[in-house]
Order: C-alpha cells, then structure tokens, then sequence
C-alpha cells in the first residue's frame, strides 16, 4: 500500500512505477513510530547540556564525553543490529529489542545524578538507537521504490523531525510548569517512547529484506561492509564525521553568547528541527534527481556557514536564528541523504548491513568530535575553537569531494 504525496513530476506518466510519487505504508507507519520516539529523545536530549553542566556540575570536558557518547557508542552495535536483520531476515524484530531499550533507559535517568551513572544510561539509550536504526532503515528501503529512495527517506526523516520539534516544547512546558522538574521531563519521556513502541509492535509489518528462503551467511555481509561501491562513500562520511560537532556543544556556545536561560534553552533545538522539517522532503527529491551524493556535500556546505557564523561576531536573534536554520538545513540534506546511498548500493540480502556500515563510520568519527572539541573549547575559547572547526570543515570536504568525484562530476549521475 502507498500513500500519495504529492502530484507527479510534470512530464512523467504516473503509469511508470519506477517514478511514482507515492511512499509505502510501511514508511510512514515508522515515521510515526520514529516521530513519538523522537518526542522522547529530544526532551531528554534538549535539556541534558544544561541539565549535565549547571545542574549536575559537570565539566565541559566531561560533557564532550557524553556527548561523544551520544553521538558515538551506537556504532558499537549498529553493525551488529544490520547484521541480525539480514541473518535472521527479521529487521522489525530487531527494531523493537532496540526502541524498547531506548525507552527503558529514560525512567533510569530519574536515580541517575553522578558521571559515572548518567555515562551508563547515556550508553545504553545508544546503544538501542545503534541496535535499531539499521533494520528500520532496511525495512524503509525494502518498502520503497528504488527510482524514489531519497523522498521515502526524506517522508520518514519528516515525521521523526516533526516530533524532533515538538519534544523540546513539551520539555519546555514541563520546565514552565515545574521549574527545574527535570525529572519530570524524564517520566513524560518515558510515555511518549512507550507509546511509539506499541506502535512498532503492532502496526509496523515485519517486511523481509531478502527473498525467502535466502541464507545469508557471515562472509556476505563482511563482503558487503568492504564492497568497492561502498568504500569511498564511507569514507568520505567517515571523515567529515571527524568535524561535525554535536549540537549540544553549538546550542552551549549560543547559550553563552547571547545568554540564554536554562528555561529558553530547550527552544534551540526546535529552531533546527522546524528547519529540517520543512527541507527533509525537498532534500530526499532533489538527491533522487541531482545526485545523493551531491546533495550530501552541500550539506556540508551548511554547516560551514554554522561554524563561521556561530563562531564569528553575529550575535542576537538574528544570528541564533540563522545557524538553527543553517543547522537544520545540513541535517535534512546528509541524515536520510546517506542512508539512501548506502542503501542503493547495497544488495537485497545485505541491505541492513551496507546502511550500518556507513552509519558507524559517521557515529565513530562524531564521537571523536564531540570529544576534541570540548578540549579544544577549553583551550583557546568558543570563538576559535569554533573557526578552528570549521577550516578543518573546509579541508575535509575537498578532500571528500575527490573521494566522491566519480559521483559528483558533472555529468555523474544520481548514486543509487
């Protein structure tokens, strides 16, 4: 069953399968279930700089761990999730043992109030986002046309943004509500994670990613992980994972430019949601048309300009708003972007893992990110440390663009 989007291109006929613009079912129902989710992450995830920093104590040093963390420790089991779909031809499965974890780990979060405690259910929330993400991206992909992957991933990306959106307003309401009820935060982000989880379970339909009675054995996945079609695209994230900052740290360097109170604090994040929502969908049809690896690049364009702007003399409204949307803009031009070339270019047995590959690649080099840069920050200061990030930005993307340049020269095609 598809779900109509939108009007047909002008000049094609809807009678090409290959072409029409309609989105699964089975995508939208996991867009629903990936908006919930995202309900309850991004509460958690809105209010735990400040949360770690003012009330807690932490060093900035020690919140560029978890937050490396949190960018990071799920490519220690995203393979392995990828891996368990293809070999067991179960992706829903899998999913679920990965969204249920995830919402456990929100009510361990109310006992949680050391580094040592707070680092544990951290890691065990990513480790479930690690464990599901592949198989769900599998069950997108295997659910879509092929000539139309970027828009399914970008519809997807659109609903789980949607609810990236609404979870810091809810998170801020219940702050308005009860001023520092940061445990509150945590109990109403457990609901919202149950209920998504209910959804998964009981709607989302278990699709194969393989033809029936295929067995996939071992060595055809760590041939799929090592595939020559993969190797440059992964690499290429790879290292422009190695400067990407993660968002706490910019919303951190907005907080003390402009000085904005813990209350206000949840409201960035939703500045960068509001834009990824609106550009998700553009982003996965322009990829399906121009080139996903195009479109991928100039993400990162959009996050130079995040760099050079939050770190250069800018400030107020203006400048705050400017780098949520430049943020938000980056974010729905690579995230869905990159599964959908890891996904075209894998095959049907393998799918799971192909996506899993290139996701570890960019969640290792974030969590060595997150990590040098809050050293960096504490070394020379926001402001530089910020333009320091965003030269080696501007050096990694040309060394990425001759990586790609098979894909990205004109008269390239779209990377499938």
């Amino acid at each position: 069953m598809y779900v109509t989007v939108r009007d047909p291109v002008p000049g094609v006929g809807v009678a090409d399968p290959a072409l029409r613009q309609r989105v699964a079912r089975t995508v939208v129902l996991l867009g629903v279930v990936s908006l919930l989710t995202d309900v309850s992450s991004e509460m958690v995830n809105s209010v735990l700089p400040r949360y770690l920093t003012y009330q807690v104590g932490l060093s900035l040093v020690a919140y560029g761990f978890i937050d490396g963390l949190y960018q990071g420790v799920s490519a220690a089991v995203r393979i392995a999730g990828g891996a368990a779909a293809d070999r067991g031809n179960h992706p829903k499965w899998v999913a679920m043992v990965g969204y249920g974890v995830s919402a456990v780990s929100r009510l361990a979060m109310l006992p949680a109030q050391a580094f040592a405690s707070i680092t544990a259910v951290v890691t065990v929330d990513r480790l479930g986002k690690g464990l599901r993400t592949a198989p769900r991206d599998a069950l997108i992909t295997e659910a879509s046309e092929p000539a139309s992957l970027g828009r399914s991933f970008g519809v997807h990306r659109m609903l789980d943004t949607v609810g990236a959106a609404l979870g810091p307003i809810v998170a801020f309401l219940v702050l308005w509500a009860v001023p520092n009820g940061y445990s509150s935060v945590f109990v109403v982000s457990f609901a919202f994670a149950a209920v998504g989880f209910a959804v998964l379970a009981l709607l989302v339909p278990d699709r194969r990613t393989a033809t029936p009675g295929a067995r996939v054995r071992m060595r055809d996945l760590a041939r799929q992980i090592t595939a020559p079609a993969l190797r440059r695209p992964m690499v290429a994230a790879g290292v422009l994972g190695l400067v990407t900052i993660g968002d706490g740290f910019l919303y951190l360097s907005l907080a003390v430019r402009d000085g904005l109170a813990a209350l206000w604090f949840p409201l960035l994040y939703v500045g960068t949601n509001v834009a990824y929502l609106v550009l998700a969908i553009p982003c996965g049809r322009l990829a399906d048309r121009v080139g996903r690896a195009r479109v991928f690049l100039a993400g990162h364009v959009a996050l130079l300009l995040v760099y050079l702007v939050a770190g250069g003399p800018l400030g107020g409204v203006a400048g705050t708003l400017l780098v949520l949307a430049l943020l938000g803009t980056f974010y729905a031009a690579t995230d869905g972007v990159l599964a959908a070339i890891a996904g075209g270019l894998s095959s049907e047995q393998t799918r799971g893992t192909g996506i899993a590959a290139a996701q570890t690649m960019v969640a290792v080099a974030r969590f060595a990110a997150s990590v040098i840069f809050g050293a960096v920050w504490m070394v020379v200061g926001r402001g530089d440390a910020l333009l320091l990030a965003g030269l080696a930005l501007g050096v990694a993307m040309a060394a990425s663009i001759w990586l790609l340049w098979p894909s990205v020269r004109p008269g390239a095609g779209s990377v499938r």
